[in-house]
């Protein structure tokens, strides 16, 4: 019989896969035999040749599977095996393991973490886009297509039935905040890392052409998408377990909201009876399509897994996987699994088709690279201007700025990394600058149990303009280079932000080539350290020594003559992970 064997079963000492007999074996296997016969004979028990089905010795044909559709692939196979199916009069017997898809992609191409046991004669993952991705990284393994597609799911927008709203419409563009935080209604999303995870991955891959298809340019889009993958990031689950019991566990104050299957639909529903959710669907979407997948060439092997593959495509075969909550390869579905009342719906959306791998390593690349932590040094200006008021809001330019900032910290993970400047002229004794908060995880907490996200918030909202300071801008850049270089840490995103109001004022004090010249002492192409400034108000009249500084050390500069468009500039700076890691 095929056996399932769940995530955590522990592998049989010594468990190997039987092929066909060496010779040393087959002497051995003779010499047994014999023996047997002999004894046979003298006990008076008559043996009789078998002349037709399998001759004894087993072909093991290793198939590794999805999880989800182990238990079907599993029933497939013990049918098989009880079929006695023969190759070379050897017995085909299948032996299947469920085995995560990003494991065995992972294990082939050594391009991510692996729990090991990735070998096997016949893979089916839960999509085509991780052969795809072992093809593009892996270009000499073996990997034989077979234009087989066992069964179908397509991605829906999943909500917790209490919350569903039949009367609002979604698109792909609108699952997700692209939008500065604070500008858009709360949603708990909810994601499963899309570098493991080939539902995440399509979300991904949904969200952004819905985004390229919607933005006018390329700065709104990447600015769009930042916000996306931010908001993302906040809701991510490193696997689908955690995803659902972040789902069944959403509050009224911020509904969550998911994109999976309809087959994690239904087993989610399975599984969280007292939270159920329904599935919503979109004009279009991405199928998860599970490919039949040959990873031999050995001859016996290969017509081993030719057997297998015409049953698992058999009409009899397809019950298993519509009762699993799957559709077949046309698209039907058993509506006594996938109900109207859960949301289900025959009618099927259009299919887009599976990304390609430029798109896949685009996807990923982006998602990683906002993944690392940041580790930000924000420097703010407290010079005599920021006093002036902001015309329509009623706020200094001291108040908006603080404002502004305190919604950044929104777009950063607990465990990333920030502290706080101020800086004007001799605002420390003969110091320009002074610190308000030091570099620390936003997670952690001071000797009272307060939060380092909280003791920020707090600096921002208290900053105090010097009435009379002026803007030593050039030594507070220099002083601030030279703090990140000492501290540098090649795990982070290591960044300077600058918020100022003026143009760098200070008589007497660093001249721009001065400035640059120190700086390209201390920089390391190996440990880049980007300034990105943020300048706005009337009083900034050059713009183009902001930028010679980003140009020297791969950051940014952005002018606005209103303060309160900070939030949207912050989605702007912080898209530079996306589009610099894309262009390289």
């Amino acid at each position: 019989m095929g056996r399932h064997r769940g995530k955590y079963a522990e592998e049989a000492p010594g468990r190997r896969r039987r092929r066909r007999r060496r010779h040393g074996g087959a002497i051995a296997a003779l010499a047994a035999a014999m023996v047997i016969a002999i004894g046979a004979v003298v006990a008076g028990i008559h043996v009789i040749d078998r002349v037709d089905g399998c001759t004894g010795s087993d072909l093991t044909l290793d198939v590794a599977v999805a999880p989800e559709m182990a238990p079907a692939v599993d029933a497939i196979a013990t049918d098989f095996n009880a079929g006695e199916h023969t190759v070379d009069d050897e017995c085909v017997h299948v032996d299947v393991r469920q085995v995560d898809s990003a494991n065995v992609a992972f294990g082939i191409t050594g391009s991510g973490a692996t729990m090991g046991d990735t070998d096997s004669d016949v893979w089916i993952p839960d999509s085509s886009v991780w052969p795809r991705l072992v093809q593009s990284q892996a270009g000499d393994a073996i990997i034989a297509e077979t234009g087989t597609s066992l069964a179908r799911t397509p991605l829906v927008m999943t909500e917790l039935d209490e919350f569903v709203d039949d009367d609002k419409e979604h698109t792909w563009a609108d699952v997700v905040p692209t939008s500065a935080p604070g500008e858009e209604e709360g949603r708990n999303v909810r994601v499963v890392d899309p570098s493991r995870s080939s539902t995440g991955l399509g979300m991904l891959y949904l969200v952004h052409g819905a985004l390229e298809e919607s933005s006018p340019d390329t700065d709104t889009f990447n600015a769009r998408m930042t916000a996306a993958l931010q908001a993302l990031h906040q809701g991510a689950s490193a696997d689908e377990e955690a995803a659902f019991l972040s789902l069944s566990g959403g509050s009224e104050e911020a509904p969550p909201l998911m994109v999976m299957s309809e087959q994690a639909v239904w087993r989610y529903n399975a599984q969280h009876s007292d939270a159920p959710a329904r599935a919503g669907y979109l004009d279009s979407t991405y199928y998860l399509d599970y490919p039949y997948i040959v990873r031999s060439e050995e001859s016996d092997i290969t017509r081993a897994a030719e057997e297998f593959r015409r049953a698992v495509r058999d009409a009899e075969s397809q019950e298993h996987f519509l009762s699993e909550g799957f559709r077949d390869a046309d698209g039907a579905l058993d509506g006594s699994v996938l109900t109207e009342e859960a949301g289900f719906r025959e009618d099927v959306p259009e299919e887009l088709p599976v990304p390609s791998e430029d798109s896949i390593d685009e996807l990923t690349r982006s998602w990683k690279q906002l993944k690392m932590d940041s580790r930000v040094l924000t420097i703010v200006d407290i010079s005599g201007s920021m006093l002036a008021e902001v015309p329509g809001t009623g706020m200094s330019r001291m108040q908006v700025t603080g404002a502004a900032a305190s919604e950044g910290l929104q777009m950063f993970t607990s465990s990333s990394e920030l502290g706080l400047w101020e800086f004007s002229t001799n605002v420390n004794g003969d110091l320009h600058h002074q610190e308000l908060a030091p570099i620390r995880e936003l997670q952690a907490t001071a000797d009272d149990g307060t939060e380092h996200r909280d003791v920020l918030d707090s600096a921002l909202a208290g900053l105090e303009p010097l009435p009379d300071g002026d803007t030593a801008l050039y030594e507070t850049y220099l002083a601030a280079y030279q703090e990140m270089s000492q501290n540098y840490r090649p795990d982070r995103s290591n960044v300077i932000l600058m918020l100022t109001d003026g143009d760098n004022d200070n008589p007497g004090g660093l001249e721009l080539d001065e400035l640059l010249e120190e700086i390209d002492g201390l920089s390391d192409p190996s440990q880049p350290i980007p300034i990105i400034t943020i300048a706005f108000g009337p009083e900034v009249q050059h713009l183009e020594p902001l930028q010679e500084i980003a140009a020297a050390t791969g950051g940014a500069a952005y002018m606005t003559e209103d303060p309160t468009e900070i939030g949207d500039i912050f989605l702007q700076a912080f898209s530079l992970r996306i589009s610099e890691d894309i262009e390289n």
